[in-house]
């Protein structure tokens, strides 16, 4: 067998392993995870916000910020296949995290401040 079909070969094994039953239940099962896991995010934003902590205004926004930002990890990270990307895509992120901090740091200090937390 040539060197091209042996390589040709190979590929296809992968592919295979890929594309088998087994491989795409798995996924499956991974992703109606991340949905459920969207789901309890959901659900708690709303708790936290009409349930029984009857938090102040501010700090329910912070609670909710800080969910949306698990669920947005979780959108980013297994939807948008960040999880198995490289450096460059990483230092991106971390780029878009980081002006998206800057950028909402002056409207939570302002709303905060409005609460009375300095």
């Amino acid at each position: 067998m040539s060197d091209h079909a042996i390589e040709q070969h190979d590929n296809q094994e992968h592919h295979d392993d890929h594309d088998s039953p087994e491989n795409i239940q798995k996924e499956i099962r991974k992703y109606l995870g991340v949905f459920l896991a969207l789901v309890a995010g959901t659900i708690l934003t709303v708790w936290v916000r009409l349930g029984p902590l009857h938090l102040p205004e501010g700090q329910a926004i912070l609670v909710a910020l800080i969910i949306a930002f698990v669920k947005g990890s979780l959108v980013a990270g297994f939807f948008m296949h960040l999880l198995n990307e490289k450096k460059l895509i990483y230092s991106v992120l971390i780029l878009t995290v980081f002006f998206f901090a800057v950028l909402m740091y002056l409207p939570v200090t302002e709303v905060l401040g409005k609460f009375g937390y300095h």
